[in-house]
């Protein structure tokens, strides 16, 4: 066997073995219960923390999230109730595709979810956030918390669970997904919005989807 070009470089997660490497990458590891129940509690409060702040920043965005927020700049009803009414068709969605024990997981956060939108206010009362902060920042959180979501099998329900089933299913990338179906949602909520309130609300949506595109693609990640 030829030695390799560089002898003396070794590769991350290898060792070289005179003129061979060997990769020591570890198996991966199942979560324990326990950890996955604090995953999605702190993904659901970062979630219901973006979903507070981008209302407050009077924002719509992508996903059933933006067309929760939608329904409530129209009807004026709770976020949070309005999230767990439009995912329900797609909590069906997700046993037929994602199985039992994602289901109960996407449910378990639906119910967090109803009730920690319209507690998130109260705690922010006054903040007056701007439109700038709430697409960037507020995007970026529920990013976050979807991420640390699909990272313990759980999800927000909705198009992620369309998202995640064609990632698991195909390898499809959860971010290119995610944005051709907060497409729809963005063009339908154009009417109701400003042009100003528009732009941003795309920008948040690009802020979520953002880091699905970069952290939640195949190879990442080992845990289970």
């Amino acid at each position: 066997m030829s030695e390799p070009s560089h002898p003396n470089r070794v590769l991350p997660l290898d060792v070289c073995t005179g003129s061979q490497y060997v990769n020591i990458m570890p198996q991966p590891v199942a979560h324990h219960w326990m950890e996955d129940v604090y995953a999605m509690m702190v993904g659901s409060v970062l979630i219901a923390l973006g979903l507070a702040m981008l209302k407050e920043g009077a924002l719509v965005s992508g996903g059933v999230a933006g067309l929760a927020l939608l329904l409530a700049r129209i009807t004026h009803w709770q976020v949070g109730l309005l999230l767990g009414i439009v995912n329900l068709p797609f909590v069906i969605l997700s046993h037929r595709t994602m199985g039992a024990r994602f289901t109960a997981k996407t449910i378990f956060v639906n119910l967090i979810l109803i009730i920690l939108p319209g507690a998130m206010p109260l705690a922010m009362r006054g903040s007056g956030t701007e439109a700038p902060f709430a697409a960037l920042v507020g995007g970026s959180v529920i990013g976050m918390g979807a991420l640390a979501l699909a990272r313990h099998g759980a999800g927000i329900g909705g198009f992620g669970s369309v998202a995640l089933w064609l990632f698991r299913a195909r390898g499809w990338n959860a971010g290119r997904t995610m944005m051709l179906l907060d497409l729809l949602v963005l063009l339908a909520s154009f009417p109701f919005l400003s042009d100003r309130q528009w732009l941003w609300s795309v920008a948040s949506a690009l802020s979520i989807n953002g880091i699905l595109f970069v952290w939640h693609r195949p190879g990442r990640y080992t845990g289970y």
